[in-house]
């Protein structure tokens, strides 16, 4: 019967090198091949029915026992085996069910909910290639079969053919519309392949028929960052939460929203990370004792860096230069990598100058707490905070005596066993942040930040000014650090510098270029007045510069990585100071540059100042020409010196030494 055929039909991700479900089709051939008396076939039948109702109370043992039976009674009845099948792999016996599908198809070769049935089962065992023939054959069989649909596009997603997989999705919902399911599967494909304004789109129809999902409402969320806006994601991740208890990583995904929002003050933020590292170390005990490892004469201090990105992304702009120029006399580098898929280029750089690297993508927080501490690691760096995939559960654990935060995370992780911050005196004043923070601030003498260009782009000769015929103002900066309000200052500034254009990078949704033009329009900014461009490579993305003359700072959460890039590229950064971390890590930069008359003391005094920057063409031709040399000459871009000031921190650490 068709609801018995159809009731398990949600797709599963394939399983990688699962074993191929052995059977025998010749002999099944000759078996099936004694065709069946009608009244075999009746009876038979009757049995069917009275295991379809077993399997509808749970009770799926006594219905193998029928379809047995029926098996039995009729040998040629391709139902009875369709319906073994399907009780045996719901059963978690695939071999049986394998065996069972191919008699099905050995007496109906074209049965379209054989093929679909032994389709799912060989993409839950990884078999793509006959997953693939199997659901074509089903959908040949039977071409308006939408649940063969979201069975062929679960098979073309695990063999990456995502356009087809979206293809397969949407011929799906035109044959049932209503279904939530495939509305979210098509959101999630969608998202992957960047279009995430149709992503919005597809999640907001799997709610209308399924509200109350909290794994749809989480993914919207994600789809919201992604275009940009901050809020409304944080909003989805509240009501996410109010559906049933978030995940660690999906709290950890709201903390970093709250970074963004300009709705929360800064104790607000410190409140909710505190209370998840409160809530994450009641959940998970100290495993670890330290009493301290003395280093003999000519030990070396054993430092663990971990993170999900060691791989091409901005933390490893900056990790791979300090592994480069790590004094190997004293320091015993080890990785600990959660990339998975094995990584790029940037992974196997960053293997080949570490001493010790750890592949813990596939292990438990717990079997990574145990290698670190079998490691006997000194000091232990996290490099993820609450981004990416966080694994702060591993610092619960406490399986270093030194437990660090550095770089990846512009803020306390709110664990109180995290022991230090890295900072630096500009970015986290410690009469303002050390309040903000469970860990304990270590400032470094000079900057938290040492640059180092992974694309040598040049800078086009003569000012962009000159070039064009009227000042351009920029910025490439993360959708997500772009909210309303800044756009208003934007329209603010357009209006006093007459003739000036904006220039704004890595936009990939139109929905968000839309609400960026709206404020602007608002303010009176003529919409001809703004260039949009969308993501670009690094050499690309990085030429961009070439056409500014003023880079503008994102609010509440500034620049890091796109700060440098803009002074590399001989383009002052205009930053306003905040009461955050994250507000003040632009600012930072420029204070070590001696360009302290680039930062307002306060957002609400940013588009005075950067007016009067733009006036003074003289001062911005100087600048468009010397920056970089002052760039390259400041400690900024001294790596050698920078990892010297971090292994007196990670040595200091490991005495008690607080540096405040």
């Amino acid at each position: 019967m068709l609801k018995n055929l159809l009731k398990r039909f949600a797709p599963a991700p394939a399983v990688a090198d699962a074993p191929v479900a052995s059977a025998e089709p010749a002999l099944a051939r000759r078996e099936a091949s004694v065709p069946a008396a009608p009244e075999d076939v009746t009876e038979a039948d009757a049995l069917i029915d009275e295991g379809n109702a077993l399997e509808d109370s749970g009770e799926l043992l006594q219905a193998q026992a029928r379809y047995r039976q029926a098996v039995e009674k009729a040998p040629g009845h391709a139902r009875a085996y369709l319906n073994l099948g399907i009780a045996l792999s719901a059963h978690d016996d695939p071999d049986g069910a394998a065996a069972a599908y191919e008699r099905t198809l050995a007496i109906d070769p074209a049965n379209a909910f054989g093929n679909y049935n032994y389709a799912r089962l060989m993409l839950l065992r990884g078999d793509l290639d006959r997953a693939e023939k199997l659901v074509a054959a089903s959908l040949r069989a039977r071409p308006d079969f939408p649940q063969a649909l979201m069975i062929q596009s679960a098979v073309f997603d695990a063999q990456g053919r995502r356009e087809p997989a979206i293809g397969a999705l949407q011929a799906a919902l035109r044959l049932e519309p209503d279904a939530p399911g495939n509305w979210f599967n098509l959101g999630s494909l969608l998202r992957r392949q960047e279009r995430p304004d149709e992503a919005e789109d597809a999640l907001r129809r799997a709610l209308e028929g399924d509200p109350h999902n909290q794994a749809t409402m989480s993914a919207l969320a994600i789809v919201l960052r992604d275009q940009g806006f901050a809020n409304e994601a944080l909003e989805a991740v509240d009501r996410a939460a109010a559906l049933g208890a978030l995940s660690w990583h999906g709290r950890s995904f709201e903390l970093l929203l709250t970074l963004y929002s300009d709705r929360l003050s800064a104790s607000e933020v410190f409140e909710r990370h505190a209370r998840f590292g409160a809530d994450l170390e009641q959940a998970h005990a100290v495993r670890f004792h330290h009493t301290g490892r003395p280093l003999e004469a000519g030990s070396r201090l054993r430092v663990g860096y971990l993170s999900s990105d060691l791989q091409l992304h901005p933390v490893t702009f900056f990790l791979l230069p300090v592994l480069e120029h790590h004094d190997r006399t004293r320091v015993e580098v080890f990785c600990y990598s959660f990339v998975r898929g094995g990584g790029d280029g940037m992974t196997r750089r960053l293997r080949e100058v570490s001493e010790h690297w750890r592949d813990v993508a596939a292990l438990s927080d717990t079997a990574t707490a145990d290698a670190i501490h079998a490691d006997g690691i000194d000091v232990l760096v996290d490099l993820c905070g609450h981004t990416g995939e966080p694994r702060l559960s591993v610092f619960a654990q406490q399986p270093a005596p030194v437990q660090v935060s550095w770089l990846g995370y512009l803020n306390t992780t709110g664990l109180t066993r995290m022991n230090h911050r890295l900072t630096d005196h500009r970015a986290d004043p410690p009469e303002i942040a050390q309040a903000q923070h469970t860990e304990r601030l270590h400032l470094l003498p000079n900057s938290l930040w040492a640059y180092r260009p992974m694309v040598r782009e040049e800078i086009t000769p003569g000012s962009p000014f000159e070039r064009a015929g009227h000042l351009t103002f920029g910025s490439f900066n993360a959708a997500l650090k772009i909210t309303p309000a800044m756009c208003r200052r934007w329209a603010q500034l357009l209006t006093r510098v007459p003739g000036s254009r904006l220039l704004v990078g890595n936009s990939q949704s139109g929905r968000k270029r839309a609400a960026i033009l709206r404020e602007l329009e608002a303010g009176g900014v003529e919409t001809d007045r703004v260039e949009f461009t969308r993501r670009l490579h690094l050499g690309g993305y990085l030429s961009l510069y070439n056409k500014v003359d003023i880079a503008l700072d994102s609010y509440p959460y500034g620049g890091g990585t796109t700060t440098l890039d803009a002074l590399w590229m001989g383009v002052p950064v205009a930053a306003a100071l905040g009461p955050a971390s994250v507000s003040r890590s632009a600012a930072s930069m420029l204070a070590a540059l001696g360009l302290d008359d680039w930062i307002a003391p306060s957002i609400d005094d940013l588009v005075d100042m950067v007016v009067a920057r733009a006036v003074d063409r003289e001062a911005l031709r100087a600048l468009h020409r010397d920056l970089r040399p002052r760039l390259q000459a400041s400690p900024l871009m001294d790596v050698s010196r920078f990892t010297r000031d971090l292994e007196a921190s990670y040595d200091a650490m490991r005495c008690g030494v607080v540096a405040i």
